[in-house]
């Protein structure tokens, strides 16, 4: 039971002991909302990282944003709580009640929320490094070709390939971009009697991104509208393959400002495999 005195008003002692606590609370509120939001981009971070190394994307990152938005949401709950108890101590000491015993409830949730937060994470982190591992063998897997100086990157696909390209055509259409061409090459082959691996070539793009991109460099005309092939191998593993958008800047020689025009294909190829 909370104990109280009567007094002609709080001493100046205490209004600055509870504008410390206060601060306090403040600073454990901006801390938590700054470290959510690093926690939501680490995906994204990731991914970027991914793309920037050329490496097959292995799997979606998404837990992180709401890992990040849980942190960020708790952050604004303790500045509203930690405001209504300051704003209600205060009253109390300008009435004249000094209460010497204070819930500690407050702290005890934030300390029980993080833990439980610091354990989703370590179990998503160990998921994601089980996941890496068992994706190993397939990242050395990748074909001389892909890998070798001829500007085509390849990553794994965890769908067949009629999944992957609806995956595709699904992602493309909900953009707003125009889909050229859907040519099917073992669909083609199979009417001439011939056998041969699924494979599916799509063509699309924008003439908004694609014509700058053209009147500077005629010759990438050649190379455009975008394509991603996805195709299935010999050991029944499914690829997206696409031309690197470094190696079609260097092969026609367009500003590197235009990159942005094309760079949008491998962002697209990752999410689709994934």
């Amino acid at each position: 039971m909370n104990e109280t005195r009567s007094t002609q008003g709080g001493e100046l002692r205490d209004y600055l002991a509870a504008e410390r606590t206060l601060l306090a609370w403040v600073r454990t509120g901006l801390a938590l909302m700054g470290f959510g939001f690093v926690v939501a981009r680490f995906g994204l971070f990731l991914q970027e990282f991914e793309i920037a190394e050329h490496a097959p994307s292995l799997r979606s990152y998404g837990l992180s944003l709401w890992f990040g938005t849980a942190l960020i949401l708790a952050g604004v709950l303790v500045h509203l709580v930690s405001g209504w108890q300051h704003a209600r101590l205060v009253r109390e000491l300008e009435r004249g009640e000094r209460r010497y015993s204070r819930s500690s409830a407050q702290a005890v949730a934030i300390a029980l929320f993080l833990a439980l937060v610091g354990l989703a994470m370590v179990v998503y982190l160990a998921s994601v490094r089980g996941f890496a591992h068992s994706y190993s063998g397939k990242e050395e897997g990748v074909s001389v070709a892909s890998t070798a100086n001829n500007g085509i990157m390849s990553k794994p696909s965890n769908h067949s390939v009629d999944v992957t390209m609806e995956r595709l055509k699904g992602i493309l259409q909900a953009k707003g971009v125009t889909l050229f061409a859907l040519v099917d090459h073992s669909g083609e082959a199979e009417k001439v009697g011939m056998k041969m691996p699924p494979t599916k070539l799509l063509i699309f793009g924008s003439p908004k991104a694609g014509t700058p991109l053209m009147l500077a460099a005629p010759s990438s005309a050649i190379d455009l509208p975008l394509k991603i092939l996805v195709w299935e191998d010999g050991q029944r593993t499914v690829w997206v393959s696409y031309n690197s958008p470094n190696y079609l800047q260097k092969r026609h020689g367009f500003s590197p400002e235009l990159l942005k025009n094309i760079s949008v294909v491998e962002a697209l190829a990752a999410n689709v495999a994934e």
